[in-house]
């Protein structure tokens, strides 16, 4: 979090200068400091300038621990209270040279010359390009080897374990919000934004043609625009086209065969198969997409891991190259696959974790299982006796067993050649997923 207000310069008269104060940051774990590109050139302009590796290590292990206070950023300078381990505090400064009004003028020119810098700004990400052009305009926004200036209140010469540790804490600053470095530059949020807008409407001014004006028979005609009032006078929002209607099935792609030789190392079934397969997965998630309350409750996107994948593709009868190269790089057995293939057959990624995962239930939920199990043979029935091993109840005497998911279904397997095989979709009543083990022999 972050607070931001106006501070009188040091320089200049009274005029009020930006200032940003960023509450403490809770420690953290033994993640990078910078996440983004712009995070980490900010870390090796402090790792290039610093001369003592040792004091930078100690201030990272500071910044992890969580012995940096609120950071205050200012243009050309960043403050902050950090502690040692015997909680001793020590006012740390970093300076960093501010740009002047004409590199500013440069660089306001850049952004305003690109809507998509302007974009990226505001969706606090700084894109690559923004530097690049804006060091062809002779502007370094991001510091560079030496820029990075350490006053420490333990008077240290060189960059301290403080002021390291206020670098370190600043990157994290930086991954959420580019526009912490343009303020130690010299410019806040939103002045910075308020000048991109006058530059911007200005550059729109000077390229559209005046009332009257022949532009020639080569111009690109400027729209003319509605009116304010006129579009705000529109009751309710203009109605959306009718959405497209459902696909019966999916597409086939085509055939990759013709006269030429493939190119070596590409293998033309695999590439067939896997468009195929895509051509499925695009059909079901536009079937998703068309159903009823999809726009209130969305699908959730599919995030297999790489053996869910595996497990997924062999299940869809790839050609016999494809089935071989997918078994002997899955890391497991025939049997291995042949299981999950089937478990994914009953129900998908679910029906593959309770053939996987053996877990105990906890007491509620046992009561619950028991009050399910009791309550589906009542009525003089004779209900099966148990073995119970976590989640797994299997029918004393038979080849039958119910496992029981953390959603609360229950699903069937038989035992067949000495493994338990999955043998149907779940039920919500444990009786239901027995009479199917019961109904398919």
């Amino acid at each position: 979090m972050s607070r931001e207000h106006g501070t009188r310069g040091t320089t200049g008269g009274s005029a009020a200068r930006p200032e940003r104060v960023f509450d403490p940051l809770p420690p953290v774990g033994g993640r990078g400091f910078a996440r983004t590109w712009w995070g980490q050139a900010w870390l090796k302009a402090l790792e290039d300038t610093a001369l003592d590796g040792k004091q930078l290590k100690s201030g990272r292990k500071r910044a992890r621990e969580g012995a940096v206070g609120a950071v205050s950023v200012r243009p050309g300078r960043i403050t902050a209270v950090v502690r040692d381990r015997d909680r001793t505090p020590h006012r740390s400064d970093v300076l960093v040279q501010e740009l002047g009004e004409d590199s500013w003028d440069r660089l306001l020119e850049v952004v305003a010359d690109r809507s998509g810098h302007i974009a990226a700004l505001l969706d606090r990400d700084m894109p690559p390009q923004l530097v690049e052009d804006a060091a062809a305009a002779g502007v370094d926004l991001l510091p560079g080897i030496g820029d990075l200036e350490p006053e420490c209140a333990c008077e240290a010469w060189d960059h301290c374990e403080h002021t390291a540790a206020l670098c370190y804490q600043l990157a994290r600053l930086l991954d959420e919000d580019p526009f912490v470095l343009l303020l130690m530059r010299g410019r806040g949020e939103r002045e910075l934004l308020d000048e991109l807008q006058v530059r911007s409407v200005a550059r729109a001014a000077r390229r559209a043609p005046a009332e009257g004006e022949d532009t020639g028979p080569g111009a690109v005609p400027v729209p003319a625009g509605v009116p304010a009032g006129e579009a705000f006078a529109v009751s309710g929002p203009v109605p959306l086209p009718p959405p497209p209607s459902p696909v019966d099935a999916p597409g086939r792609p085509p055939a990759l065969v013709g006269g030429a030789e493939p190119a070596p190392g590409l293998d033309v079934a695999a590439l067939e198969f896997l468009a195929a397969d895509a051509a499925v997965r695009a059909r079901r998630q536009l079937t998703e997409a068309l159903s009823p309350g999809h726009a209130v409750a969305p699908a959730a996107p599919e995030a297999l891991t790489v053996w869910q994948d595996t497990v997924r593709l062999t299940a869809a009868g790839p050609p016999d190259g494809v089935a071989a190269r997918l078994t002997a790089g899955c890391g497991r057995d025939r049997t291995d696959l042949a299981l999950a293939v089937r478990a994914w057959g009953h129900g998908g990624p679910a029906a593959l974790t309770v053939l996987e995962e053996e877990w105990t239930p906890d007491a509620e939920a046992l009561v619950h299982a028991r009050a399910r199990l009791t309550a589906a043979w009542e009525d003089g029935e004779r209900a099966p006796r148990w073995r119970t091993a976590g989640n797994r109840w299997t029918v004393v005497g038979s080849d039958a067993q119910l496992r029981l998911g953390r959603d609360g279904r229950w699903w069937p397997y038989r035992k067949e050649r000495g493994r338990w095989w999955p043998a149907g979709p779940p039920a919500d009543d444990p009786a239901a997923a027995l009479a199917s083990l019961e109904a398919s022999d």
